[in-house]
């Protein structure tokens, strides 16, 4: 059975230094998260970042999985990754500093979580992320 849930949801305002929104449990039978990123620029700021993350250990460590990046245009941007997908070589895992607009595929773990950031002091601007799961 699929679902669609909001992972965060936004207004920036002001600077913002790694802060991390609520976890969402999800089942461990998840094959594949489909991600969406809607950045609704109207001026200000400099950049903003979310981080999609997921653990393994119920919470103690957290791993991006995503990450979308913006400047001061409005924006969207999906992602789709598959719990099926081998991974042959060790991955390094990351916590907040995940290259720019890539993802790692085949690693999805019990939970989710967006850290976002953002640079400058954004007027009226929202930042939304949201999951498909499958």
């Amino acid at each position: 059975m699929a679902y669609s849930t909001t992972l965060l949801n936004v207004d920036l305002t002001a600077a913002v230094s790694a802060t991390a929104g609520a976890a969402v449990h999800i089942p461990l039978s998840t094959k594949s998260l489909a991600l969406q990123c809607v950045f609704t620029y109207t001026s200000g700021g400099t950049s903003a970042k979310a981080y999609v993350q997921t653990t393994f250990d119920d919470g103690a460590t957290w791993v991006d999985i995503a990450c979308f990046a913006a400047t001061t245009a409005s924006l969207q941007r999906l992602y789709n990754l598959v719990s099926a997908t081998p991974k042959t070589s060790i991955v390094t895992p990351t916590d907040g500093s995940l290259t720019d607009n890539t993802s790692v595929d085949g690693l999805i773990g019990s939970q989710l979580r967006v850290k976002y950031v953002s640079v400058g002091t954004y007027v009226a601007t929202n930042l939304k992320v949201t999951a498909l799961i499958k």
